[in-house]
């Protein structure tokens, strides 16, 4: 007859990937020429779960760099975008404890800006990957006839090697003449 052993382990409950598409319009001081280009860093976020959703909470820095005064100069628009994304996800496990963990598999970036009047207007997209992770018990068949480890015995103990030790192994003639 077999026996069982349990393993906890963390394990992957739920995990799924979505682009998300956020779009702006902003007023600027100086009616705008040209954009001359569209950055966005610092993006930070976080998820937790609810229920049968993951509430993702981030933000992220734009910077709009364009031109004014008949291209003779430039100015850079500087914005923090926070956003609140929800993602409903498919949770079949009955596990309680469970760990959200979001990672972004394509940082934001514009995908198109725009000039509007005194407006500049921007699309910026964003991928995000989302996984449940959980504690599990899974059970292993052990085999009890398995064959036994072997005692690994020394040949000699330590009284023995002492013994077989030869103080005058090397003459004193023999280190002169190495010299």
């Amino acid at each position: 007859m077999a026996s069982y052993r349990e393993i906890v382990t963390k394990t992957v409950i739920s995990k799924g990937k979505k682009t998300f598409t956020d779009s702006g319009r902003k007023k600027v001081e100086y009616t705008p020429s040209t954009i001359l280009g569209c950055w966005v860093i610092n993006h930070r976020f976080e998820g937790s779960k609810t229920s049968d959703k993951v509430v993702i909470n981030g933000s992220y820095d734009i910077n709009v760099w364009y031109s004014y005064d008949g291209d003779s100069k430039t100015a850079v628009l500087k914005e923090t975008i926070p956003y609140k994304e929800t993602v409903h996800i498919r949770n079949n496990s009955n596990i309680t404890n469970q760990e959200v963990i979001v990672r972004s598999l394509k940082q934001p970036s514009c995908v198109k800006v725009d000039i509007d009047g005194n407006d500049i207007t921007y699309v910026i997209e964003k991928e995000l990957g989302i996984e449940l992770v959980g504690d599990e018990k899974v059970k292993i068949v052990v085999d009890e006839n398995e064959d036994p480890w072997d005692e690994i015995i020394d040949d000699k103990n330590d009284e023995q090697i002492d013994n077989e030790v030869k103080e005058n192994f090397i003459k004193e003639d023999q280190i002169e003449e190495s010299l």
